[in-house]
């Protein structure tokens, strides 16, 4: 009953989903600190993300790969593995969209993976290699992005120092244009990925297939999809990033975007599964830091990293249980 057609579908649908409320729950990620400057509109700001999100979800397929075949043994894996995993990250998505907390979906698929893998095959199925290079991800990411964000912001501000702010705001109206559209790239070539290694990993167990090949219709479908969720928007994570947490200029959100979409898009390259959502929190927390350190609040800065913290265990735990039920009721 696992393995049928009918639940591969299943996988399908409900990864679909997954990729749709991905692309609006992090619609922040992108945009964020180009409307809270007002360099761009919310309604064009949107756009932009969606059709590069678009771009760069068509660009490569590493990290696609790294999802599928780098955490858990695809070919011993269950439909109802990862239809447990996909519920169990829709949850989280759904729950911290309403609060407006800024999590990592990628976290949260990633782990509840590692949760369902356990509840339906067993421990031995989980390939500790791969967790222990989403973990490293995990720690170190966040860290690269709050330096290389103040640093940016540091070496802008000793170059534009003897300029007059009308110059300067003249300059990064337009520059950050260009840093919001390479951070929406980013996003898409990080992030839809997740979900075509997903999508792929159900059809390697299904048809038992020996070697790990995302389908051309998968990256369509996937990119697709995230574009059209970044179209819908997610305006409460928006006003958390862009607004409660850091007052921001165009030079800062220049100096956040740059750096966020630097440390993704080389991630992308070589399959590393990072959270878009941690990168530009934190770069957008070492820009405001080079200011002084209460420009950010750190209260709400916090709550986040709590978020962040807690979506680990919380989504094991909860695939873990879905799963579990899944197959009682089977």
């Amino acid at each position: 009953m696992h393995d049928t057609f009918y639940l591969l579908v299943c996988v399908i649908i409900l990864a679909t989903v997954f990729d749709f409320i991905n692309g609006f729950h992090d619609t922040a990620n992108a945009i964020a600190t180009s409307v809270s400057t007002r360099v761009l509109s919310p309604r064009t700001a949107v756009i932009m993300a969606a059709g590069l999100n678009l771009v760069g979800a068509l660009s490569g397929t590493a990290v696609a790969k790294t999802v599928g075949s780098g955490l858990v043994e695809a070919a011993s894996i269950t439909q109802v593995t990862v239809i447990s995993a996909l519920l169990s990250a829709i949850i989280w998505d759904l729950i911290t969209w309403y609060y407006g907390l800024p999590t990592s979906s990628s976290h949260a698929i990633l782990s509840s993976l590692v949760g369902a893998a356990i509840a339906s095959v067993g421990p031995d199925v989980i390939i500790k290699k791969g967790v222990y290079k989403v973990l490293a991800g995990l720690v170190i990411s966040p860290l690269v992005g709050l330096a290389l964000g103040f640093l940016l912001m540091m070496l802008l501000i000793k170059i534009f120092k003897n300029s007059a702010p009308s110059t300067v705001s003249g300059i990064f109206n337009r520059t950050q244009i260009v840093s919001a559209a390479y951070m929406a790239f980013s996003h898409g070539s990080n992030d839809a990925q997740k979900t075509m290694g997903i999508i792929t990993m159900a059809l390697v167990s299904y048809y038992n297939l020996p070697d790990f090949h995302v389908p051309y219709w998968v990256i369509i479908l996937c990119a697709v999809t995230m574009a059209a969720g970044t179209a819908i928007g997610g305006w409460r994570i928006i006003k958390t990033l862009g607004v409660r947490l850091v007052h921001l200029k165009p030079i800062h959100g220049f100096a956040a975007e740059a750096s966020a979409a630097t440390i993704i898009e080389i991630a992308s390259r070589i399959g590393l599964p990072l959270s878009t959502t941690h990168i530009i929190s934190s770069t957008i927390m070492g820009v405001g830091s080079s200011k002084r350190l209460s420009a950010v609040r750190w209260g709400v800065g916090g709550n986040i990293v709590l978020a962040w913290i807690f979506t680990l265990p919380a989504c094991i735990v909860l695939s873990w249980a879905i799963c579990k039920a899944i197959i009682w009721v089977l």
